[in-house]
């Protein structure tokens, strides 16, 4: 009896391993499914979303006028068929900040369909989140006379830089205080240690968009040395570290 009751307790322990190992296999399977950059275009508009390190952005900008539209992103995971999120920013309600939120999708061939409302809004794949620079970063140091000073990160202010296989985004918020200060995105090449940006949507000022700026770039101990002249021309050396 004490056998029979041995192999019944191991039998229920091998079961509850193999659903949490399932489980487990089943998100990291759908949150690196979804990982990379999508987009639409809407009426003149176009819709990107990028998906690195467990953050998502989604920024909307014109493609005929160059103005800026919104923005908003934060914290995410994706379970089965649903992404839930986090919000740390949102252009158009900052009322969101702070909150918990969810949309269901599906993926198809180089296609991720996310239902809003009822509606089915099919994106297409840009990339799939695959490069050197991809992932979350969180500025940490810049250059000033000659020395490289570290930037506190702990503090709820922070800029950060989201960047997929081919496309990134940068963002200047505070959650605690809902605040956010300025974002600016589009398409970047990283080869041989040049890092050019291609600007197409820019928060603060619409002039710079279509503007490529080139960089000289390296990752030195997992951080990114990014340093070149600014869109206004400014000399600058900054280091971003992956977010935890």
């Amino acid at each position: 009896m004490k056998i029979k009751n041995r192999f019944t307790s191991l039998l229920a322990c091998l079961l509850v391993l193999t659903v949490c190992y399932g489980f487990t296999q089943n998100f990291k399977q759908n949150q690196l499914a979804i990982t990379g950059a999508w987009q639409v275009e809407d009426g003149g508009t176009r819709h990107v979303l990028i998906f690195a390190d467990g953050y998502m952005t989604h920024a909307a900008f014109s493609v005929d006028d160059k103005t800026f539209a919104s923005s908003r992103g934060g914290s995410y995971q994706a379970q089965a068929n649903e992404v839930k999120l986090k919000w740390e920013y949102d252009t158009q309600n900052s009322e969101k900040v702070g909150q918990d939120d969810s949309f269901n999708f599906t993926l198809g061939d180089n296609e991720l369909v996310i239902i809003v409302q009822g509606r089915e809004i099919p994106f297409t794949r840009v990339d799939d989140g695959t490069g050197a620079l991809a992932g979350n970063w969180k500025i940490s140091g810049r250059m000033q006379d000659g020395k490289i000073n570290p930037i506190h990160t702990t503090g709820p202010r922070k800029t950060i830089k989201i960047l997929s296989g081919k496309r990134f985004q940068w963002i200047a918020i505070n959650p605690e205080t809902k605040e956010f200060f300025g974002t600016g995105g589009g398409s970047y090449t990283f080869s041989n240690g040049k890092y050019t940006e291609n600007i197409e949507f820019f928060s603060r000022d619409n002039s710079r968009v279509g503007k490529s700026l080139s960089f000289d770039d390296k990752l030195v101990n997992g951080e990114w040395h990014h340093s070149g002249a600014s869109s206004t021309g400014d000399k600058i050396y900054e280091v971003w570290s992956k977010a935890k």
